[in-house]
């Protein structure tokens, strides 16, 4: 996935990134300094950082040999985009990762001055070795699957999709000569989802046209020929292009019945932002069929900072696990994180989809790999609130569960990294049945004038209540309401560090059944 063409020019032509483009074989990673408590003053401690530089979108994410591979849109040079090549992190567990090599980078042609940056796609494992990169090692090859963007200074030229492949467990990267493996001569055509279709043995491929908001689907019986199948598309919002879709197959939890989601990165239920949304249906082997026509957007999160998220492949029993990238294109390059590094994930998701009234509704909870950093501090039942009260306990870096029942309140909630004039607030409005997340007051909100701002997400009550799951890390707040029903991402940036937190309500009492908060362990 790019930044918009439009943008991606000016900013090429014009933006400093910390060195120019080298040559792929050595490239110079080094980073402006600065002092740690800067580099990492707002760093989290257990969501996915790179160690330095700039990432967005996950890609290429799949399971082999024990290991999760999370590889990203990465810059070597510097913590703006630019240089688009692959970086390469490992964990057995979605929580601890470890740094390695950066497995494909931006390539130059000297003959033209043309420069490729390797964009976003996808990994298989090639279990049978339909494409032949086996090359006589008994391994099964790693394949990954990309948009090639060929371009120079002036002249953005194509994106069309290549593969590479790996027959050391990923540590290192063959391209294909025979790339690309589907050109359409298009400057728009990105963010390749392959997975393999046992029913008629073939690799399917889900890939976008963006400003035409069509997804198309190709086939394939080695990897490398591919065949156009079906398109599908215009439906929910189309106010911004198009990205990163994702094609699977999943259980409606409780039945024998299957379902096919599919997940595009597109515009927000706020105007002018990117956001997500996704779609229930059918796939046949060819096209995709949406269960209806989505004439009202069906948004996969309501944060301003969630994005690119796609599913990893070959998981353990099949398991449906989302990494979505933290940041906003309105001010990406912006965060105030430093020359560092700039760019986070959110916790991976453990997706399920339930049957609701008349609707299947698709169900995000935090990965229970999780637990191993959770270490109990505060517990309190049963506590009635009249306008505020403060806890105890204080922190930045933390799990808070709430159960609430607003009662005769018009609103309840909480406040979290509060300290004195600064906090981000956490509420249920009781009389339009919304969940919100206001950063207004959060920090540091001035240093993009798209920044400051009110998230929104309607959620109903449960036999009268709500229940809050909120992840708190340093810079990031991820809330999940009822049970991963609805959820809310953004990022924060408090100037203070107090840290304070305080449960509240307006217009009446409210009763807090339960408040319970886990410090988490730091993961580096």
């Amino acid at each position: 996935m790019k930044l918009f063409t439009f943008i991606f020019l000016t900013f090429y032509i014009t933006s400093s990134i910390g060195c120019s483009i080298s040559n792929s074989s050595s490239p110079d990673t080094s980073v402006v300094s600065e002092s740690s408590a800067v580099k990492d003053l707002y760093r989290p401690a257990y969501h996915f950082t790179a160690d330095s530089n700039w990432i967005n979108d996950p890609n290429g994410l799949v399971y082999h040999n024990g290991e999760y591979h999370l590889f990203y849109q990465y810059n070597p040079f510097g913590a703006k985009w630019g240089h688009m090549s692959w970086g390469h992190s490992v964990s057995s567990d979605l929580i601890h990762w470890k740094t390695l090599p950066v497995a494909m980078y931006e390539e130059k042609n000297p003959k033209d001055n043309d420069t490729t940056m390797i964009f976003s796609g996808s990994a298989v494992i090639d279990k049978e070795n339909s494409s032949g990169f086996a090359n006589g090692s008994q391994k099964a090859p790693l394949v990954a699957v990309y948009t090639s963007y060929v371009h120079n200074s002036s002249n953005p030229k194509v994106q069309h999709q290549s593969i590479a492949y790996s027959n050391d467990d990923g540590l290192s990267w063959t391209k294909y000569s025979g790339n690309p493996v589907i050109d359409i001569k298009s400057l728009e055509f990105r963010d390749p989802k392959v997975f393999w279709y046992e029913p008629q043995q073939k690799w399917v491929m889900a890939v976008l046209k963006p400003e035409v908001h069509q997804a198309q689907l190709y086939s394939s019986k080695n990897l490398k020929e591919w065949t156009y199948m079906s398109s599908w598309g215009g439906a929910g919002n189309t106010e911004r292009i198009w990205e990163c879709p994702d094609l699977f197959e999943m259980n409606v939890k409780g039945t024998n019945e299957k379902k096919w989601v599919m997940l595009v990165s597109c515009g927000h239920a706020q105007r002018g932002f990117p956001g997500m949304q996704y779609f229930i249906g059918n796939f046949d082997g060819t096209k995709f069929t949406p269960d209806h026509n989505y004439s009202k957007p069906t948004y996969l999160d309501y944060g301003k900072d969630f994005y690119a998220a796609v599913t990893y492949n070959n998981t353990p029993n099949d398991r449906k696990i989302l990494v979505g990238w933290m940041n906003n294109w309105e001010y990406a390059n912006d965060i105030p994180t430093g020359n560092v590094w700039r760019g986070t994930y959110a916790i991976p998701r453990e997706l399920s989809l339930v049957q609701m009234g008349d609707e299947l509704k698709l169900i995000q909870q935090p990965v229970s790999e999780m637990d191993v950093l959770k270490q109990e501090v505060f517990s309190l039942a049963n506590k009635q609130v009249e306008n505020n009260f403060d806890l105890s306990y204080r922190g930045d870096s933390y799990q808070v569960e709430l159960i609430i029942e607003p009662g005769e309140a018009k609103a309840a909630g909480i406040r979290i990294l509060k300290s004195n004039n600064e906090e981000t607030i956490i509420k249920y409005d009781n009389v339009l049945k919304q969940l919100q997340l206001d950063r207004s007051k959060s920090g540091n909100v001035n240093f993009h004038p798209k920044f400051s701002s009110v998230e929104t997400a309607d959620v109903s009550l449960q036999n009268e209540l709500i229940r809050l799951n909120i992840l708190v890390d340093r810079s990031v707040v991820e809330v999940f309401a009822n049970d991963g029903l609805a959820t809310i991402s953004d990022l924060v940036f408090p100037l203070q560090k107090e840290g304070g937190i305080q449960l509240f309500s307006e217009g009446g009492k409210a009763n807090f059944h339960s408040v319970k908060i886990w410090k988490m362990k730091a993961v580096k």
